[in-house]
């Protein structure tokens, strides 16, 4: 079967109506555009109705309008510029209030991701990690700051964390030349993805470490070097890459593997809670009062 949309244009242009052949034509020139159009707004915008849209949609295979420009959004995920984003989300938001747009977008990432992440596999990782050797977090970019949460956390519960934030494959290849089948690498990366992380996991693999992807979709260069993978859904947002699934994802990593490691981890924090308290890192509630009082 056809899978990519563009083919399936191609293949039946002919036998389109002259107004799906506008719609066809449209798709290929712009479909970074029409990709987060609604039916209605893309049968506006090329002078047919919105009839015609789902029409055409089931022309081509698809189960409805959603199903194509689910099509359409997967052609430009990891191809878009930033400038490409700009607009994309002028046209997506139009005159909608921004922050509810935002959120709201962000909620469906979420839902999305508990629907399409695989229990399985999440567990797995959670299994890996426990018992790995050395723990290897690679994330780059934009997602280096959630590949630091996740190792800040990890660097508590673990002593053999070690987290690569570099885009410099040399110093890349000096964080891992030591890994093993005892290890395990987490591979973060969302479009446009990281030639890096890439490099990464197939070096971590060709090791017989274990490798967990966290990424936003089976399409993923990841998904070929990972035996563990965990989708987040992570959509553009202006030039902004969301994360708050991945980051959502990530908590849970955390308390997956804290609670299966309960009884060291209690431990380790009853430790570090006497530090903290005789360091004074966080501010009491006494302190609070006592500042307040002294005003």
């Amino acid at each position: 079967m056809i899978t990519h949309l563009l083919s399936r244009i191609d293949l039946q242009m002919n036998s389109f109506s002259k107004g799906q052949k506008r719609i066809a034509l449209y798709i290929e020139e712009h479909y970074d555009k029409a990709a987060f159009m609604t039916a209605a707004t893309l049968g506006k915008t090329v002078g047919v109705s919105e009839s015609t849209v789902v029409r055409f949609a089931t022309e081509l295979g698809y189960d409805g309008y959603p199903k194509l420009q689910k099509a359409m959004q997967e052609m430009i995920r990891s191809k878009l510029t930033s400038v490409q984003r700009i607009e994309v989300t002028s046209t997506r938001i139009g005159d909608s209030s921004v922050l509810d747009s935002v959120l709201q977008q962000d909620i469906d990432k979420i839902r999305r991701t508990i629907e399409e992440t695989s229990h399985e596999d999440f567990n797995r990782a959670v299994d890996e990690i426990c018992k790995a050797k050395r723990i290897y977090i690679f994330g780059v970019r934009s997602t280096a700051a959630i590949a630091g949460f996740l190792a800040y956390y990890f660097q508590l519960i673990f002593d053999n964390v070690t987290v690569i934030n570099t885009t410099s494959l040399t110093t890349i290849y000096e964080h891992i030349f030591r890994m093993t089948s005892d290890d395990i690498i987490i591979g973060i990366s969302f479009p446009r993805y990281s030639t890096m992380a890439v490099e990464a996991m197939d070096f971590a693999r060709s090791r017989g470490a274990h490798a967990v992807a966290i990424t936003d979709s089976m399409a993923s260069p990841l998904v070929s070097s990972a035996d563990s993978i965990l989708i987040a859904r992570s959509d553009m947002a202006s030039i902004v890459d969301s994360l708050v699934a991945p980051l959502s994802l990530i908590n849970a990593l955390i308390v997956a593997t804290v609670l299966k490691k309960k009884d060291e981890v209690s431990e380790t924090f009853r430790l570090l809670e006497q530090v903290w308290n005789r360091e004074g890192v966080y501010t009491s509630h006494d302190d609070v009062k006592k500042n307040t009082d002294d005003k």
